[in-house]
């Protein structure tokens, strides 16, 4: 198991490296994670290489038994490069050039920035490929993060023109996907498409669509680019990976593209960061993991386990005592088997000031660094269960071109697309059952439950994989406006809605309403939920049950014969579908208990803040547990004190 620190040496006097290495390996590290920042430091002049830096630093890092994961450097690249060539340079939506001082403000499209990657990267894995130390090769940072997604500038349009023009061939056939004969919008020639920059009302949705494919495209492409490279220098001990971000569902990035060349995926864990007054919800921070684990569908790393408050400009939450190492502790029980933490200190000078690490700007060991200790220590005797196979029995399933659908026409002032798919993620956590959070691409035929999400992208090739899992005797849940779209990003013509699922959904539904802020729409329960009320926000399907059982239906002078929640029986399954952003856990736990049951998952009932995973190791069951709240929890005659984490049998 690798357990260590993100650690800077080019940050600090030369002569504190030993004493640094000497704390972090008494500390319980094993691994170093350098380099990622430092293209200048390696090729100060254009094609003068010099790496005697960190070969000093990976020599002081072998007489202390610690091994390295060295960055690529080319998500901050040196300022002569800039001057030279200010034509890789990144323009924002209003071609505005995004000039040198901040990090990832290159042009994914730079042909000449693809020149100059290679080259540092070549240079860099050729001068270190025999060395024993370096066991891993992380490609960039963050790619996609911080807005990075996005240029506009010359180089990006005459490649959306070429994609474009690859995609569809023929400018007719473009013009009838897109419906341009709307507000007269045909063109007579590919040059003539735009980007969706600023305009006045909105761009074409298909046309949105097919920029946020080609943002991905761009994006993976290079980092694929640079993979490759690495494996055809690097040497046969080393494995490679990149550091994915939180908040991946807003990017136009799909993340499972670049990770099917990786060895492994890694994740930055960050529940707080600047601006935040209180951290993430625990099953919102829980399916960022289980997302990561989704991308490759095995155990990941986490190279960036928040310690110390962060910001930039604003500062975070201050992680209370135990908390972060409780969030480290949650992680590991939802994949993630080699964790570093970022960072070792925190920087004086620079933009991250207020990024604080393990230790701060007094250079003391203090509290933070006994809770790392202690995390370091108990988990390194538990190696067998961290890394243990996860399997689940549920899916929550996403598709990034849905995502982005919703992204370019929200509808509702209050859609999240991030806060629907936890909508449906948290009552399975909160059973504290096996989740995996995967692409729609990938096979969901094994699970028992699928919950599908705000899916408004149904396909006939979707919906036949639909028919077919529910029909072998699989569950699904639905929520609002599943299927009202093709794979174009244009309403389905001659089709009640939900299209292409209608049938074994058993309704149908020939009115909505969008939902804006502060308006919610009461619902009550029928049959075994009658009595019950609640409400709901962001949208409603106004329902029609053609063979579905209502489970509830809306309280409302007009609509008190329409439902909001229904089932029905399908084949040998049963369909689920939730008609609106249902606002009381209760009634959505309470459904989704029910199916757990029915379909005998394993599920473990734990005190509110309590999150409790059950991992198989030798043919014995063991408990993760981790309490997220400030209070003494109890919970099998143990009492489990405030941001305390256990791993112990069952």
């Amino acid at each position: 198991m690798y357990l260590g620190v993100d650690y800077y040496p080019e940050h600090w006097d030369i002569n504190m490296m030993d004493e640094d290495m000497q704390r972090i390996r008494t500390m319980g590290s094993n691994i170093i994670r350098i380099g990622e920042f430092a293209w200048h430091l390696m090729e100060k002049e254009e094609g003068k290489f010099d790496f005697s830096f960190f070969d000093l630093v990976i020599e002081k890092a072998k007489k202390h038994d610690l091994v390295v994961m060295f960055g690529t450097p080319t998500a901050t690249f040196p300022a002569w490069l800039a001057k030279k060539h200010p034509t890789i340079l990144s323009e924002d939506e209003f071609g505005h050039t995004r000039v040198f001082g901040g990090r990832r403000q290159y042009c994914f499209n730079s042909k000449i920035y693809w020149e100059y990657s290679r080259r540092i990267v070549e240079k860099l894995i050729e001068h270190y490929s025999n060395e024993k130390s370096i066991i891993a090769w992380q490609i960039d940072n963050e790619f996609g993060h911080e807005g990075s997604d996005m240029c506009y500038c010359p180089q990006c349009h005459s490649a959306f023109i070429e994609f474009l023009r690859n995609k569809y061939k023929d400018i007719q056939r473009l013009n009838e996907v897109y419906g341009t004969i709307f507000w007269g919008q045909t063109y007579n020639d590919f040059s003539e498409i735009p980007m969706p920059q600023a305009t006045i009302t909105t761009h074409n949705p298909t046309l949105s669509l097919d920029w946020a494919r080609f943002r991905s495209h761009s994006i993976n492409a290079y980092g694929k680019m640079q993979i490759d490279l690495v494996n055809q220098l690097k040497g046969d001990h080393q494995q490679v990976t990149h550091n994915f971000f939180g908040g991946f569902f807003e990017k136009a990035y799909d993340q499972n593209v670049m990770s099917e060349a990786l060895d492994f995926a890694s994740y930055d864990n960050y529940p707080v960061w600047g601006g935040l007054k209180e951290p993430l919800e625990p099953a919102h921070i829980a399916m960022t993991h289980d997302y990561i684990r989704g991308l490759k569908n095995k155990n990941y790393w986490i190279v960036e386990e928040l310690m110390g408050a962060q910001g930039h400009n604003i500062i975070g939450y201050l992680p209370r005592p135990n908390q972060a190492k409780m969030w480290a502790y949650q992680a590991m029980a939802h994949g993630c088997e080699n964790m570093l933490f970022f960072r070792w200190r925190g920087m004086t000078r620079g933009a991250e000031q207020f990024c604080l690490g393990i230790i701060d700007q007094d250079n003391e060991t203090g509290r933070k660094y006994e809770e790392v200790q202690s995390f370091m220590k108990d988990v390194s005797q538990h190696e067998g269960v961290i890394k243990s196979e996860i399997k689940s029995d549920i899916a929550v399933l996403y598709d990034y071109d849905n995502n982005w659908s919703w992204h370019y026409q929200q509808q509702s002032a209050e859609f999240n697309f991030t806060k629907e798919l936890v909508r449906l993620y948290r009552p399975f956590h909160r059973l504290n059952t096996n989740i995996d959070v995967i692409d729609i691409k990938k096979d969901f035929s094994k699970y028992k439950v699928i919950a599908v999400p705000v899916m408004q992208i149904i396909d006939e090739e979707l919906s036949k994989r639909f028919k077919s899992f529910v029909e072998a005797g699989g569950t699904i849940i639905f929520s609002f406006r599943a299927g009202i779209k093709d794979r174009d990003n244009n309403i389905n013509f001659k089709n009640i809605f939900p299209c292409n699922i209608r049938e074994m959904a058993g309704i149908a539904i020939q009115e909505s309403e969008s939902l804006q802020i502060g308006q919610e729409a009461e619902i009550i329960g029928l049959g075994q939920f009658v009595g019950k009320k609640g409400q709901c926000e962001v949208w409603r399907d106004i329902i029609t049950p053609t063979t579905a059982k209502v489970l509830y239906q809306y309280n409302d002078k007009f609509y008190n014969d329409k439902a909001c929640i229904t089932e029905n029986s399908f084949g040998k399954g049963k369909v689920y579908y939730i008609g609106g952003g249902v606002l009381q856990n209760n009634i959505l736990e309470e459904i989704i208990k029910d199916i757990v049951i029915e379909k005998k998952i394993s599920y473990t009932e734990t005190p509110e803040g309590l999150e409790v995973i059950t991992r198989n190791y030798n043919n014995e069951e063991w408990l993760m547990i981790t309490n997220h709240t400030d209070e003494n929890i109890q919970f099998q005659g143990k009492d489990i004190q405030p941001y305390e984490s256990l791993i112990t049998r069952k």
